[in-house]
């Protein structure tokens, strides 16, 4: 169900992007799941102005040429926040402007109260977050949008790993996204997927990135989906 077209001009750029800003890396990083991956995806240090104001454009231009149809914006604690509101701000400057919320760990006892901040959860909702690993903030995104009178529509991520769960002996048959979208009936809308950065490293074969190129491939053949 995934609306992300692979080998795109604008994963390219984004692939291209996240390199020179560090925030994919090469070597050896141990996973969430104990898994030695040669690659490392750190939302984190989009950590400047320009940096965030590059990656909210990337964000919604992906969105807008989903064709999803959506109504507003929401952002998961933590990372969500950020993420969401940076993305209104740069529809916005593309010409579509879309109210955005976010959720509290903790629901506040004073002034507004409760766990959600931001403009009133209504219509069709995009969630907007960095990945997917075990898809349990999205999971909760989901039902509290429900909750709260609104549709989730999609889901909005910087980079789909494409990568089975489970224990090396007793691999999942889907990715945690496929995993999602199957369980939710909800597109997972990707700027970028480990195939594109796999084309990303074989175009730059010649320089120093290529020599990451098969060790990438050998975990893809392992792990991927």
């Amino acid at each position: 169900m995934s609306t992300t077209a692979t080998d795109d001009a604008l994963a390219q750029d984004f692939v291209k992007f996240a390199v020179e800003a560090g925030v994919l890396r090469f070597g050896e990083f141990r996973t969430k799941a104990g898994r030695l991956s040669p690659y490392f995806f750190n939302s984190a240090l989009f950590d400047d102005g320009a940096k965030l104001a590059r990656l909210a454009e990337f964000y919604a231009r992906r969105l807008l040429a989903s064709g999803c149809e959506f109504d507003m914006l929401f952002g998961p604690a933590y990372k969500g926040i950020t993420l969401a509101a940076a993305s209104a701000m740069a529809l916005a400057g593309l010409g579509r402007n879309v109210p955005f919320a976010f959720n509290r760990k903790e629901a506040k006892a004073h002034g507004e109260g409760g766990t959600l901040v931001g403009a009133p959860i209504a219509g069709r909702v995009v969630i907007v977050d960095d990945v997917i690993t075990d898809g349990a903030s999205k999971r909760e995104s989901v039902d509290l949008l429900r909750v709260a009178g609104g549709e989730p529509a999609a889901v909005l991520i910087a980079l789909d790993r494409m990568e089975r769960g489970g224990s090396d002996d007793k691999l999942s048959a889907r990715s945690a996204v496929e995993d999602f979208e199957q369980d939710y009936g909800l597109p997972v809308i990707s700027v970028a997927t480990l195939d594109d950065l796999l084309k990303y490293l074989e175009s730059n074969a010649d320089a120093a990135l290529g020599t990451h190129f098969t060790r990438v491939v050998v975990y893809r053949e392992r792990y991927g989906v």
